[in-house]
């Protein structure tokens, strides 16, 4: 019995003949992304903006959704609950008030007028805007600290070419996220830097199987010229790289689709990522070493001749 197989076997889609129509097509989406970032900015949540953080417990399991219904029309702006440890520990997150101190009073007992008898509330703390920028800077740094691990990883597992090529892929894909949520204004926070993250893991793997494959073939065939080499690599591991990114999607779409208002903000970065680091995989990392100077090893078999 045949597994599926989106891919035909013997597929053979010329990649690198039309690599500098991906070229163009990268450099626009990071300009843009990198315009909309400048000119419009991100829509920043409470973590990276400030705010009222309340940490209550219910006598039972927290009904969440309900919570949120009663919350939603108080006019406190962005209000936000996730479930904090055990089923009736729930934090509440709402953002910062206009008005200073007293302002901040006020929305605390609006939450508490609106939420009813029956809850304990446990803790609540103002997250200021040093916190907040404290916290802005602890995840540019995560991003960076990630992206230099993994350029180290790929120059020491293959060479230092095919490491830059596959920081260019990441670097495209983290600044066309943030150019996307730029545009779309959709909130960014601590659980957008997780997404990019993952982002990032996520399409470094796609791009080490795609190098592992041309290194192979690099040692493999000696006479077989650079272009051909390349697409022949991303051919052979079209198959994988498709069936690998079909099966993600389907489960970040249902998730995205039931998975409630708390992790919509992450699935959509996950989905767009998958997405992008896909094709930054096939279209982006690997053309790119066509101008960083790749060689073929020496001892390596000819190219079989076609037929």
């Amino acid at each position: 019995m045949r597994g599926l197989n989106l891919i035909p076997a013997g597929t053979s889609i010329p990649f690198i003949s039309k690599r500098m129509a991906f070229f163009v097509f990268s450099a626009v989406l990071v300009a843009a992304s990198l315009i909309l970032f400048v000119g419009r900015g991100l829509n920043y949540g409470i973590d990276f903006e400030g705010g009222i953080m309340i940490d209550v417990r219910t006598q039972g399991p927290a009904d969440i959704a309900g919570m949120r219904d009663s919350l939603s029309g108080l006019g406190l702006g962005e209000v936000t609950l996730q479930e904090f440890g055990a089923p009736n520990d729930v934090l509440i997150r709402i953002q910062k008030q206009e008005g200073g101190d007293k302002a901040q009073g006020l929305a605390v007992e609006k939450v508490k007028a609106a939420l009813g008898e029956g809850i304990e509330y446990r803790r609540t703390e103002f997250v200021g805007p040093k916190v907040s920028q404290e916290l802005f800077w602890d995840g540019v740094k995560a991003v960076v600290a990630a992206m230099f691990a993994m350029l180290i990883y790929i120059w020491f597992r293959f060479e230092w070419q095919f490491g830059l090529g596959a920081v260019i892929a990441l670097i495209h894909d983290v600044v066309s996220t943030i150019g996307l949520f730029a545009l779309l204004g959709l909130e960014f926070n601590l659980s957008t830097v997780a997404a990019i993250l993952t982002i990032a893991g996520y399409s470094i793997n796609d791009t080490v199987v795609v190098y592992d494959r041309v290194r192979e073939n690099l040692r493999k065939f000696k006479v077989l010229d650079m272009p051909e080499l390349l697409n022949r690599s991303i051919n052979e591991t079209l198959s994988r790289t498709v069936m690998t990114s079909v099966t993600t999607l389907l489960a970040l779409l249902a998730l995205y689709f039931l998975g409630g208002e708390v992790v919509r903000g992450f699935t959509f970065a996950m989905i767009w990522g998958v997405i992008i680091g896909t094709y930054s995989s096939i279209c982006l990392a690997v053309p790119i070493l066509l101008y960083l100077d790749v060689s073929h090893r020496p001892g390596a078999a000819p190219a079989p001749e076609t037929p």
